[in-house]
């Protein structure tokens, strides 16, 4: 059997592609919330905030194989999610939310967001807690209220971590592994399988070919390189 390099590289590569950007999804909404607890937990009158930061936090610094196995708990047919849905009766019977594809992949996304919400909330606190409060002081002498002052002025100020944080997770959504293989293990029909999965089941699952696997690897990597560019060349861009 021999392979058509030039036309099953890249067919084989990115077959898988629509799973892997479907998954940027998760990305604005992870920022969104990031953004809005730090916003949240920088208010100076906040109580317990060392409290409240190291609950959003934790989830980060827990194993990547454990969280994806309590979410596959949750969500399977006799998980607690479809108890609580039965139990309240919006579900008449158990529903399969890893066996159908479209809930499949939410699901990996509603994963990534839990976990990685309060890395990115580190950030942007760090970058909220340079922003001197007298800024917000006078836009609110102006007649600024909340919501002005949080697009005005927060988000202009802290562009330059939001670009960061947006390349590190578009790079992380690229390389997806853990949970398309702990949650699904790529199915139900490989519909959840990302592009890292497939290589590694092209070097260890199917017959290896690793010569294979590894030019797979360096188109992806290319991949990453030019999306970083781009959101750096954008980033960079003068208001």
């Amino acid at each position: 059997y021999h392979r058509r390099p030039h036309k099953s590289l890249f067919t084989e590569t990115f077959s898988h592609a629509p799973n892997t950007l479907f998954y940027l999804i998760q990305i604005p909404i992870m920022i969104l919330f990031a953004l809005i607890l730090a916003t949240i937990l920088n208010k100076p009158n906040l109580r317990c905030k060392g409290f409240f930061r190291t609950c959003i936090f934790l989830p980060c610094a827990t194993s990547l194989v454990s969280y994806s196995l309590v979410f596959k708990s949750l969500f399977a047919a006799d998980g607690l999610i479809n108890l609580v849905l039965l139990n309240t009766g919006i579900f008449s019977v158990p529903y399969d939310f890893l066996g159908h594809p479209m809930s499949a992949k939410i699901i990996i996304i509603v994963a990534m967001v839990w976990r990685w919400t309060g890395y990115n909330m580190v950030f942007y606190l760090s970058g909220l807690q340079n922003i001197e409060h007298s800024v917000y002081e006078a836009a609110k002498i102006d007649g600024a209220n909340s919501f002005q002052q949080f697009c005005k002025i927060t988000i202009p100020l802290l562009k330059p971590t939001l670009v960061l944080t947006a390349i590190m997770s578009v790079n992380g959504v690229l390389q997806l592994f853990d949970e398309s293989v702990n949650l699904t293990n790529g199915g139900p029909g490989n519909a959840t399988l990302s592009m890292s999965h497939y290589i590694y089941n092209v070097s260890f699952k199917y017959v290896p070919n690793f010569g294979y696997a590894a030019a797979m690897s360096f188109l992806i990597m290319i991949l990453v390189a030019v999306m970083a560019f781009v959101q750096m060349k954008v980033g960079d861009k003068r208001d």
